[in-house]
């Protein structure tokens, strides 16, 4: 099976190697997507329509909103997914199991709390400030909800690294990052509702402008994006911790790696 599916990579990789002959040089003025009109359209409009000059997150969060909406749905349907199939039912509610006994910590045997553990709590703190920034700057630099999201969620996961997965499921259970999940779809689809309880169509911001502290439709959609960005972060950033906990536990969400 392994020369099966070393064949399979191999001309995997022939197929898309041969192709590359096919696309454009790069910063090519001429090429099919600096030549189309909707191109055109997003480098010049972008900041009159929106006041947001990160135009890639222009792009997302507002020309093709209903798009990115579903990506995030797709993403919390995965999670439900493999939780569907790595989850094993537990007998015993978590909060009538014993504690876990911790192993003395020691120079000697080097347990995690002394290099792993150490080195995780100096670096949880420092990756949620980042990400929240990454979250809340992503409409004007590079960033955004997907890309802050996963910095959130992999700060989770160094937390269940650094004290074990137990202590992280007190402070984050599978009940509450589930709920999460959820709730980042949720806000983002609440804008898209208020849009159209106000008479336009779902996901069309400017409108929101008597609703946001904003002075024009252009600053309602640079405030929407964000409020839209920030459900985005929610659901990534649960639904990869929910991911790590299942694999690391093989569904069991005890004891872990």
């Amino acid at each position: 099976m392994k020369w099966v599916g070393l064949i399979a990579v191999l001309f995997t990789g022939g197929l898309l190697l041969s192709a590359m002959d096919d696309f454009p040089n790069w910063g090519d003025a001429h090429s099919p997507a600096n030549a189309s009109p909707v191109s055109q359209y997003f480098i010049e409009k972008t900041i009159e329509d929106s006041g947001v000059p990160n135009m890639v997150t222009a792009v997302l969060a507002d020309y093709r909103s209903y798009d990115t909406m579903f990506e995030t749905v797709v993403v919390l349907i995965a999670g439900i997914a493999i939780m569907a199939i790595l989850r094993v039912g537990n007998q015993i509610p978590r909060g009538a199991r014993p504690a876990p006994v911790s192993a003395p910590a020691s120079v000697n045997d080097d347990h995690q709390d002394i290099i792993i553990g150490t080195t995780c709590r100096l670096l949880i703190p420092v990756l949620q400030l980042f990400a929240f920034y990454v979250i809340a700057h992503g409409h004007h630099s590079p960033g955004g909800g997907f890309q802050g999201g996963v910095v959130l969620g992999t700060s989770f996961i160094l937390a269940a690294i650094a004290k074990g997965l137990d202590p992280a499921l007190e402070r984050l259970p599978e009940t509450r990052y589930v709920k999460i999940a959820f709730v980042g779809v949720v806000i983002y689809s609440a804008f898209g509702v208020a849009c159209l309880l106000l008479g336009e169509n779902f996901l069309d911001y400017g409108v929101l402008s008597v609703l946001l502290p904003t002075i024009d439709a252009a600053e309602a959609r640079s405030h929407s994006m964000l409020g839209v960005e920030v459900g985005v972060a929610f659901t990534v950033s649960a639904i990869m911790f929910a991911i790590y906990a299942n694999l690391a536990s093989k569904g069991e969400l005890e004891g872990g790696l």
